[in-house]
């Protein structure tokens, strides 16, 4: 801040004294008002940042060494550097894009995958694209899906939803026919990229904008024998893979939900695209205290009517307390509001049935405890 040369005072009378007062009152006032969250710049080859406190928007730039930069904003991110180009007959340069999920061992916060597919009633998503004209790209959702709740590493299959591409490029392997999917038709291609099984839905025509349910394409996924209804769905992407430039390519917003419970099947049930039943549950929290310290055990039920993959418990710790070791999951932070993250020999409660784990911690003035409790994304009681 740039510092102020003194300014001789005078005196001003009862009513300038009022207006002095009223004037810091107002100054007070504004300055308690939440600063509006700046965007932020991401230039590291995977560096990442988190927005709306649920996804993250990564730089992922794979396939080159030239610089690109990516501007996380509050709803979405831009490409604000775009370097080099490589050719149009092999893979893009980049996927700059955000998700929610796991990638690569980073996981979204409170994200409630991965999940079952045969465990998830929808996954509505919605996204809203900013294209530019002088670059080679496709504008793309990447859904991947694996036999295992993986949380790192490729998964066994990727769908990729084209909403738009420019150029000489096309999709992993062959065109094998089309396909009606969330209400519109797509050119549907399959193949391999030597990694991971790949099945394409490309738009006809530049699709910027658009609300759907992710399962609609899982789904038909399943129904030709490219997954499994007892995989996981474990990310959901959206972002561009530019092959030449990219500046200026935008996600002006995005949004992503899984609604665990049981898919529809029949008349009077959720329809695609519509929001389905969310995961029922209830905490149970046990503590033994002395003073300046404390354990705890938690027990999480799942009162609902389908099981929970890959449990995550979401709390608040009261001010002053602090968690230093636990057990049967991994917590963290140490305060604040804190995950517990099932282990692998814990990592489903199925119907009607609960997980425990516990931990110990420290404390300064009064002990209380942890509030706010949600299990992947749902309230509990």
């Amino acid at each position: 801040m740039r510092a102020l040369s003194p300014r001789p005072r005078s005196p001003l009378g009862a009513l300038g004294t009022l207006f002095l007062v009223l004037a810091a009152v107002v100054a007070t006032l504004v300055g308690t008002a939440p600063a509006a969250r700046a965007d932020t710049l991401i230039c590291e080859q995977y560096g990442a940042a988190t927005i709306q406190g649920r996804y993250v928007v990564q730089n992922n730039r794979w396939g080159t060494g030239a610089a690109q930069c990516v501007t996380a904003s509050d709803t979405g991110f831009r490409v604000t550097r775009a370097d080099g180009a490589v050719p149009t007959d092999g893979p893009p340069k980049s996927y700059p894009s955000l998700f929610n999920g796991c990638h690569y061992t980073r996981c979204s916060p409170g994200t409630a995958l991965p999940a079952r597919i045969d465990g998830i009633a929808g996954a509505p998503s919605s996204i809203s694209y900013g294209f530019v004209g002088d670059a080679v790209y496709n504008a793309s959702y990447d859904i991947w899906l694996d036999p295992t709740p993986r949380t790192d590493g490729v998964n066994r299959t990727e769908i990729m939803i084209w909403f738009h591409r420019t150029g000489p490029v096309q999709p992993i392997g062959s065109p094998v026919g089309t396909a009606t999917v969330g209400g519109r038709s797509w050119q549907v291609w399959t193949g391999s990229n030597g990694s991971n099984d790949v099945i394409s839905f490309v738009a006809p025509s530049a699709l910027a904008d658009w609300s759907f349910d992710v399962m609609d394409f899982v789904r038909e996924t399943v129904s030709r024998g490219m997954a499994r209804n007892d995989w996981y769905l474990t990310s959901v992407q959206a972002g561009f893979e530019p092959w030449q430039n990219g500046t200026g390519l935008a996600v002006n917003s995005f949004s992503s939900a899984v609604n665990l419970g049981t898919p529809p099947t029949g008349p009077g049930e959720p329809g695609p695209g519509e929001p389905g039943p969310a995961t029922a549950c209830s905490v149970a929290f046990t503590p033994s205290v002395w003073t300046g310290g404390f354990t705890a055990g938690v027990t999480v039920t799942n009162t609902g009517t389908a099981p929970v993959d890959l449990w995550k418990l979401a709390f608040t710790l009261p001010a002053g307390h602090r968690i230093d070791t636990a057990w049967n999951a991994t917590v963290s932070p140490s305060s604040g509001t804190v995950t517990a993250t099932a282990l692998g020999h814990n990592a489903r409660i199925p119907a009607g049935g609960s997980q425990s784990f516990g931990f110990q911690g420290t404390y300064s003035g009064t002990f209380a405890p942890p509030s706010g409790f949600s299990l992947n994304g749902t309230a509990c009681t």
